[in-house]
């Protein structure tokens, strides 16, 4: 492949990643640029840069006019939900509702399906937002907050790929078994990448992080083969959720304040 070629497919990878990932404003695709989605999940840590940045420049603003380190820290939590559609929240509690509602695998999927929510849904929506928006506060209230605050969005956007790769679709349709499976050195460049942005944004204690975000996702990826067998959309939009309190939970017990 010639380097233009190589340099245009990765652009492309990227833009794909972000069309999956956000509800951003994106120039219209080629229809063959999506026959390469599992391909592209390597860039899914780019997604987490395109949604964290924005969030943080919007909560620096807010401190540098005197509002609240918790109110700042709600209006973070509230862009990084708009510029992704709450999609990932949405998985939670679609995942919460299946894993914990149905007794077979069958009828697990067929809740996951349902586009209502039940008290399981309900309770980890509160949970995980509740959990995100104190780690968030406490987090911006110290110095250095913004590396933390980013790293934690790249970081957690990266076992997504390790999921996709390792985890067969649970379903015969659905997003999951639309999008494809990545090779294993697809989704290894996805998690080197978030690896070195990570390092990037937030230094040595992102490796830590990683490795909290990494054993919440291992753990997820094991309850999900046992009750259902595989992946879906849905426990890809979990893991991100539970990834990122696991990498903000870390960024905060290492924080220097």
């Amino acid at each position: 492949m010639r380097k233009t070629d190589w340099i245009r497919q990765v652009v492309l990878d990227g833009v794909v990643a972000l069309v999956l990932l956000t509800r951003l404003p994106l120039p219209r695709l080629p229809s063959s640029a999506f026959a390469r989605q599992a391909q592209a999940a390597w860039a899914f840590p780019l997604a987490g840069l395109a949604v964290g940045l924005p969030a943080c420049v919007l909560g620096a603003a807010a401190l540098a006019l005197g509002v609240p380190t918790t109110v700042a820290a709600g209006l973070i939590l509230a862009v990084q939900v708009m510029l992704t559609g709450a999609m990932h929240e949405d998985g939670l509690a679609d995942t919460a509702d299946g894993l914990w509602g149905g007794l077979t695998a069958e009828r697990r999927l067929e809740i996951m399906k349902d586009s209502r929510i039940g008290s399981y849904g309900v309770l980890a929506l509160i949970l995980a937002t509740g959990l995100r928006w104190s780690a968030l506060a406490a987090l911006v209230a110290q110095e250095g907050w913004w590396g933390a605050v980013i790293g934690a969005a790249i970081l957690s956007r990266a076992g997504m790929a390790g999921l996709m790769a390792t985890l067969p679709p649970a379903r015969a349709g659905g997003l999951s078994r639309s999008v494809g499976r990545p090779p294993a050195a697809v989704a290894a460049c996805g998690i080197g990448l978030a690896l070195a942005l990570g390092l990037l944004s937030a230094g040595g204690a992102a490796m830590i992080a990683a490795l909290c975000a990494g054993a919440m996702v291992w753990g997820l990826a094991m309850l999900a083969r046992a009750k259902i067998g595989g992946q879906t959309g849905d426990i890809l939009g979990a893991s991100q959720q539970l990834a990122e309190i696991a990498a903000l939970a870390a960024f905060l017990v290492l924080s220097p304040g």
